[in-house]
């Protein structure tokens, strides 16, 4: 039988342990290797672990239940070789990709109607020629996005379009406006979802930002699980809303066919903005384009192809379709059937017009209506799923081309992009709480930024035809499509801009170009990063190095300081000990056990008597410098770390302190040496 015999290991990178083993033979021995950290780290190659799950395990109980909270909110870690299995199918995808656009016919027909009926009732007979024209516009957009998607099957959002082949400033146009769209793209769904609510639960009404903006942290939460798990998530009353909506407007229509709607009459407050403005074309066009905010989400399905299962760009293509055709059925059959009523908007946004239609079809406090109100809500609230899946994708992209912070590339433990998840959450709660989840407030900065996207995106995609020229057959008809699709919703931009200049769309207008300045000054700032840190590795070479000069703060002669001294007589031979104090009598205690303790380290003292610590210090660190610049200074600091984490609050801190002032010094290295109490 084998016998395990001790002896000395050397430090070995990849975790191994030698140990000698006596055979069965008299005398015969051999080698064993073994790795006591198999279950921390599994080789892949020659110094090369992957870290295990297990690595990451919390250490210490407050660590541990932290850890258990997150598992319980986000689930458990995914590893990266994983991802694949994280896409979605059609169904999913379209409950993911497609909620904000069907969504948005919940409010859409409304926000028509509240703008028309600013010149009386009589003007309500547009809400549904402008209704068709939105419809047309739509049509357009998806049979251009249809080609976007099978030109760019790894993801042709705006942004990527643009920069690809209109340049550098028009991608960030196209950036800068879809950020923004996203973001109130979440400030809007959840608006109208919390409306939805209500209008069944009138008592609500008065916490509504504050359901709004809780609303907004559940959608936190349940991005950070992924794509995959929210989808399935967010499915349910996706479908539910689509089987409830359906049922609703099929059974309008048929009452409408037979001549049997029921009555309608609004409350005579309501009518009280008759005539309030003239039906002018302006008018006009800020009703077209209040409507024309349900496009918005058209386009994340192109953004999003590669979150598909194969074949993606297929897959999203067909998505892209049902989404524009439902939409198109719900938004369509919502107008008619609140024309043929003739219902009138609420102006205190209390009752929503889906509300009354459903009331008025199935009554008031039905068990139908419920339903249809709880399912519009859910919905809603839903919907902004869509932008915290674009919001972090276009971040993470545009952190990748180095135009913002590259944190916004980390993906979480759930391989979603986590940093972008939570700017987009705490922006858009933000938004709500400042224009009071008011829906009607929000539309007016809507509309501009997502119509300047699909426009840059459209006309990029015309250049694209012209540049691959020949190589297709067909690309004159495909250009010519993506030109009409570019016009269409370059003509819905401007007319956006200029009917609502003045209510809010000047925000968006100035914000926009904010935006783009400010990722041009980040990606100079990493250029310049670049550029001071670049080297030629190949010629790289670790030459010899002058020795630094260190210093040790010493606050008291205690076992932290012993230690920090010992680490510092091991860099180097000219070591040199500080101690700062207030007190003259102290100062000469410290010189006396001093000599007797460390008579081959220099001690000096630092009095103060204005009872400053770290100013005297720096300067006297800043005096060293001067006579020797271009040696380089480490200051060697002993900290003591309390066993409990409220332990902390007992103690000055000064160490702490210290290192963030010397952090930001040239040609200065900190060196933090700590003392754990037993």
């Amino acid at each position: 039988m084998a016998e395990r015999l001790p002896t000395d290991n050397p430090i070995d990178p990849e975790l191994r342990t030698r140990r000698y083993v006596r055979g069965s033979k008299p005398g015969s021995r051999y080698v064993q290797i073994v790795r006591p950290f198999a279950r921390d780290f599994r080789p892949a190659g020659e110094n090369h672990l992957v870290a295990t799950e297990r690595a990451l395990r919390p250490r210490g109980a407050f660590a541990g239940a932290l850890d258990a909270l997150h598992r319980f909110l986000v689930g458990n870690r995914i590893a990266s070789e994983l991802a694949l299995h994280e896409r979605v199918g059609i169904l999913k995808g379209l409950a993911i990709f497609a909620s904000d656009n069907i969504s948005s016919s919940a409010y859409a027909t409304e926000e028509i109607m509240r703008v028309l009926v600013l010149a009386g009732t009589g003007a309500l007979v547009l809400t549904m020629p402008l209704t068709l024209g939105i419809v047309l516009v739509l049509a357009v957009v998806v049979m251009s996005y249809q080609q976007t998607i099978r030109a760019y099957p790894n993801g042709g959002g705006s942004y990527v379009v643009a920069s690809d082949n209109l340049g550098r400033l028009p991608g960030l146009v196209a950036a800068g406006a879809l950020l923004t769209d996203y973001v109130l793209t979440v400030a809007v769904s959840i608006a109208a979802g919390v409306a939805a609510l209500t209008s069944i639960f009138p008592g609500l009404y008065e916490h509504r930002v504050t359901l709004g903006v809780a609303f907004i942290g559940l959608l936190w939460v349940g991005n950070l699980r992924g794509i995959r798990e929210s989808g399935t998530i967010f499915a349910i009353p996706t479908y539910a809303y689509l089987l409830s909506v359906v049922a609703l407007l099929g059974y309008g229509v048929w009452l409408a066919i037979g001549g049997n709607l029921a009555a309608y009459q609004a409350p005579a407050e309501w009518l009280e903005v008759e005539g309030a403005q003239a039906l002018g074309i302006l008018l006009i066009l800020r009703a077209f384009t209040s409507g024309a905010v349900a496009l918005t989400g058209t386009e994340a399905v192109a953004n999003g192809v590669t979150a598909f299962r194969d074949p993606d760009w297929r897959n999203a293509r067909v998505v892209l379709l049902m989404m524009g055709s439902i939409f198109a059925v719900v938004f369509l059959g919502i107008s008619f059937l609140a024309g043929q009523l003739g219902i009138v908007p609420d102006p205190s946004e209390e009752r929503t017009v889906i509300s009354q239609l459903a009331a008025t079809l199935v009554g008031d406090g039905s068990a139908f209506h419920y339903v249809i109100q709880v399912a519009t809500a859910l919905v809603l609230v839903l919907a902004a799923n869509t932008a915290f899946n674009g919001f972090p994708l276009l971040a993470g992209i545009l952190g990748r081309d180095r135009y913002l912070p590259r944190q916004f590339q980390f993906r979480g433990d759930r391989l979603a992009y986590s940093v972008g998840i939570g700017v987009l959450a705490l922006i858009a709660a933000a938004l709500l709480v400042g224009f009071r989840g008011s829906v009607t407030n929000l539309i007016p900065l809507y509309t501009v930024g997502v119509f300047v996207a699909f426009t840059l995106s459209q006309a990029g995609m015309v250049r694209h035809w012209q540049r691959i020229g020949g190589e297709q057959r067909g690309w004159w008809w495909r250009a010519a499509l993506n030109a009409l699709g570019a016009v269409a919703t370059g003509v819905v931009a401007v007319f956006a801009g200029v009917s609502k200049f003045v209510l809010g769309a000047w925000v968006v207008l100035l914000l926009v170009p904010a935006l783009v300045l400010m990722m041009v000054v980040i990606r100079r700032h990493y250029e310049a990063v670049e550029s001071a840190l670049a080297v030629d590795w190949s010629r790289a070479a670790l030459g010899p190095v002058r020795p630094p000069r260190v210093i040790v703060p010493v606050a008291r002669l205690d076992r932290a300081a012993l230690a920090a001294l010992r680490y510092a007589r091991s860099m180097s031979d000219e070591v040199t000990a500080v101690h700062v104090t207030d007190d003259p009598r102290e100062a000469t205690e410290i010189k006396r056990r001093w000599r007797v303790g460390a008579p081959d380290v220099d001690l000096v003292i630092l009095e103060s008597p204005y009872r400053a610590l770290v100013a005297p210090l720096l300067t006297y660190i800043d005096a060293l410098d001067a006579q020797d610049p271009d040696r380089p200074t480490t200051v060697v600091l002993s900290e003591f770390v309390p066993r409990r984490f409220w332990e902390h609050l007992l103690h000055n801190q000064a160490a702490l302190r210290l290192k963030l002032r010397l952090f930001f010094r040239r040609n200065t290295v900190v060196v933090d040496v700590p003392f754990h109490l037993r």
